[in-house]
């Protein structure tokens, strides 16, 4: 996390709450949770965000609930189909689930970790190939960018990318499109 200190990624991914669960009784501050209790009971769950997190976590004082985000559903989902989650709407922060992933990752034990960055990289090789195909194709379709129905579609296929992956489709749509543009030119006759 040092690393990421002055990334404004970084920073948005770890604006999320994450569900604790106290292993200890902690007086005089119930007020963590927004609630009106005035101490923390032990078994009690609490949302906290995620800076907090790690300090409880950590000194053993909670155990970290996994956020839905990276939940048995959702992980299913990913196994199945990956290209079909829309991994913008899991996360909020811009849809930084890669970046909340990383975060989580962090906090887990050895045997989570590897499952978490499994989970991770694997999602991100198996998306990369159609985000890039997508690009390619929307960059195809001209100066209009595929206004109408197939724009529709783009800016659907878009909404739906966490914030890495509409970086690279963008970077991706920009390359194609430089690259037709030389191959035309380069195909002109020169005199």
């Amino acid at each position: 996390m040092e690393e990421d200190y002055f990334s404004i990624d970084a920073i948005l991914a770890e604006n999320q709450k994450i569900a604790c669960r106290f292993t200890i009784d902690i007086p005089d501050m119930g007020h963590l949770g927004g609630g009106g209790e005035r101490d923390i009971t032990r078994a009690s769950t609490l949302q906290l965000p995620v800076w907090l997190v790690y300090t409880i976590v950590l000194s053993n004082w909670a155990d970290m609930i996994m956020p839905p985000a990276f939940g048995s559903k959702v992980r299913n989902a990913l196994k199945a189909e990956p290209c079909s989650v829309r991994l913008a709407s899991l996360v909020g922060a811009g849809g930084l689930w890669y970046g909340f992933g990383k975060t989580i990752l962090e906090m887990l034990a050895d045997e989570g970790k590897q499952e978490m960055s499994n989970l991770l990289t694997n999602t991100f090789r198996k998306r990369l190939v159609e985000v890039i195909d997508q690009a390619q194709h929307f960059a195809a379709l001209g100066p209009a960018g595929g206004v109408g129905p197939t724009g529709d579609s783009a800016q659907s296929f878009r909404e739906g990318l966490d914030a890495t992956e509409r970086e690279l489709f963008a970077l991706a749509q920009e390359g194609s499109k430089r690259m037709k543009r030389w191959y035309e030119e380069s195909d002109k006759p020169r005199r």
